[in-house]
């Protein structure tokens, strides 16, 4: 049973940060003090529950929070060593904890142990950080609360911190909470609803103030030729430039890309100060530890030709590395981690939107949603005064910090497929699906793409949030509905690395019966498809210059000459063919061709079950519901072939242990002899 008081906090927690005006995702962390039974002594306990590291207060649960004895949190007081060695202070609260399970303490743990109040929260508001990043944000502080709010000067997150919010605390008795100088706001109170409510009124008192006294253009006037485009040109501008974009983020280490083209973002580019206060960066270190000190901005008005500003993104990221390089070998020191790549997390670009990036979908979108906490704070921070975040030494301390390193050093590894987007045709249902499947499980982000919508976005459901998978349409015979889906996957994710040419379908009938219509049909969704699908594919795998991956779902067919499916089994052919074709072709961009050739996969197909299984029964002489031990029987391993085995083959060909494979057809047919490929 959940003890009552850390019910009432998580209750708290969520409503606090189901609100992106209160606190960011993951941001921030709330607290409550409170007696339960110590399970030894059988006698009360005062114990403190805290969000712990890493969690998110709109979804916090029970199993997120630390539970720490607060006499021992407190005796640590007695220890401490001083500031500069304040990071070991961390270490020390795994000897405070009660209890087994529940999260790691945060860094913030002290800030909320040590104050002298029964509630705590620490937020990340927009309103918040705007007076904590004005030049003049402690006399701001004073004019718009009063003595209820003090300023507190900017100091990293740590023991110190704590105790010096416990002093102010003490020696304000009249104050409910504080503003961290370029950080954000922390609220206190006996009750848990006196402690929200005084959270809401520092955030919701700073917001108000803002709309009343501030600037009604913070970011000056617009700049001629840098404004909106209208929404389809700047979706289809947004498209054209993201694989060049990815590839830009993703020069260290594959990264995902989100794409926003909100007002907030469209408006803040179009403005005279973009520029400049893009270069100054953001502020609170939840924002600059996801989108990186500064962002990439494109110095073009949206006006430019897409080879013209591709041709500037490039010179601008040369730019960035550098200036990037330049910070770290200005702030590190002999103890300093190793630095993590030079590329940006944040890229803009003015009339078309913002492309945010991060190891996965989650953390690509989230980092786009901390930018634009980012442009709020700066627009209220120039509404009221100068935006003046910390330097760009306090932000090295902290990106560099050696508790950061410690986190992502404890980050479990990347999955095979981590950092890659699969774009998969007629995945909706039997093999394609389970390629999709697979691929999901094993890290990557999945565009389920099929000629039915509904099926498509069923399928991509079924293995996860968008995050995860989204499903598109995708007739593969229309070069047009091509060419939208991959720019939905673009936008979606950032780009593409690995294509699975699997749409297919056919009609089982003897060259006497085979119409000139049934021929079209089966080479235009197969040999035409796959043809136009690599086409428009491929421009995205070049531009990005990562490499990839083409799959193509062949046949046994494709070298076995049965009977009653010319049709079929010649366009299954072409498919074979075009995998040595594009695998010479492309080899040079470092993109790897492969293809795969089944055989009585019965179980779980479309094919199989739009009749062409009712059609090879019959040819066979066998019950339909057979035919799949009677493909069996006629293999060397003499074992049912199912769409997982094929979902294996991809899953082998597109990993890091066929890296220097390309060319090859894989039979997965359990061993029919005259299908051996010579």
């Amino acid at each position: 049973m959940t003890n009552p008081t850390a019910e009432a906090l998580i209750e708290r927690s969520n409503r606090l940060g189901s609100d992106p005006k209160n606190t960011n995702y993951a941001g921030g962390n709330t607290s409550a003090k409170g007696t339960d039974t110590d399970p030894v002594t059988g006698q009360p306990v005062e114990l403190l529950w805290v969000k712990g590291s890493g969690g998110d207060l709109g979804t916090l649960k029970e199993s997120g929070l630390a539970v720490l004895r607060l006499d021992r949190m407190r005796a640590l007081v007695d220890v401490y060593p001083g500031i500069d060695r304040e990071d070991e202070m961390v270490a020390a609260f795994d000897y405070c904890l009660h209890g087994k399970g529940g999260a790691a303490p945060s860094i913030d743990t002290a800030m909320h142990g040590l104050v002298d109040a029964a509630h705590v929260d620490h937020l990340h508001p927009d309103s918040g950080i705007a007076i904590a990043t004005a030049a003049d944000g402690e006399e701001l502080t004073a004019k718009i609360f009063g003595d209820k709010v003090v300023w507190v000067p900017w100091r990293r997150p740590g023991f110190q911190l704590g105790l010096d919010i416990a002093e102010i605390k003490k020696q304000n008795p009249q104050a409910i909470g504080c503003i961290l100088g370029g950080h954000g706001i922390t609220a206190w109170a006996d009750t848990s609803d006196e402690a929200e409510a005084n959270s809401l009124w520092i955030i919701e008192t700073a917001s108000a103030y803002i709309a009343e006294h501030g600037k009604a253009d913070p970011f000056g006037g617009i700049r001629s030729g840098f404004e909106a485009l209208p929404e389809a040109e700047r979706r289809e501008r947004a498209a054209a430039l993201a694989p060049t974009i990815r590839g830009i983020a993703s020069h260290d280490r594959p990264q995902i890309g989100h794409f926003t083209d909100a007002d907030v973002v469209l408006d803040f580019l179009a403005s005279e100060k973009a520029p400049e206060l893009a270069a100054l960066g953001t502020s609170c270190p939840d924002h600059f530890l996801r989108t990186k000190v500064k962002p990439l901005i494109l110095d073009l008005p949206a006006t430019a030709s897409v080879d013209e500003q591709v041709a500037r993104l490039h010179e601008l990221h040369e730019q960035y590395r550098a200036d990037y390089q330049a910070y770290y070998d200005a702030h590190a020191t002999a103890e300093s981690p190793a630095i993590r790549g030079a590329d940006p997390l944040i890229v803009l670009i003015p009339g078309v939107g913002m492309f945010s990036y991060g190891a996965n979908k989650q953390t690509a979108r989230v980092a786009g949603e901390f930018y634009v906490n980012a442009i709020n704070v700066m627009r209220g921070a120039e509404a009221l005064s100068t935006y003046s975040p910390i330097s760009d030494a306090e932000k090295f301390d902290i990106e560099y910090w050696a508790l950061e390193e410690a986190k992502l050093q404890r980050m479990p590894k990347p999955k095979t497929h981590q950092g890659r987007i699969a774009f998969v045709t007629g995945a909706a249902s039997g093999i394609g699906k389970a390629i999709a499947t697979r691929l999901a499980a094993e890290g990557a982000c999945v565009v389920v793409a099929d000629l039915d919508l509904e099926k498509a976005q069923a399928a991509a459901a079924e293995l996860g949030n968008t995050d995860v998978a989204i499903g598109v349409a995708a007739n593969v015979a229309d070069a047009d509905a091509i060419q939208a889906a991959l720019n939905a996957t673009v936008l979606a994710f950032g780009g593409v690395d690995l294509v699975v040419n699997n749409a297919g379908l056919s009609l089982s009938k003897p060259l006497l019966e085979t119409t000139e219509k049934d021929w079209d049909l089966q080479h235009d969704v197969m040999a035409k498809g796959s043809f136009l699908v690599s086409k428009a594919a491929a421009r995205a795998l070049i531009d990005q210059k990562l490499g990839g991956d083409i799959i193509y779902i062949s046949s046994k067919n494709s070298v076995f000459a049965g009977p009653n499916n010319i049709a079929y089994s010649a366009t299954k052919a072409d498919q074979a063919h075009q995998v040595r074709l594009l695998a010479v072709e492309l080899g040079e961009y470092g993109i790897r061709v492969n293809g795969i050739n089944p055989d009585g996969v019965v179980r779980g197909s479309g094919i199989f079950a739009s009749g062409w299984g009712a059609n090879r029964a019959a040819t066979y002489g066998v019950a339909e519901e057979d035919l799949g031990q009677y493909y069996a029987n006629r293999t060397i391993l003499k074992r049912e072939v199912v769409p997982e085995n094929v979902a294996d083959a991809v899953y082998v060909l597109t990993g890091p242990e066929l890296s220097r494979t390309t060319g090859l057809h894989i039979p997965v047919d359990s061993g029919v002899a005259a299908a051996f490929l010579r």
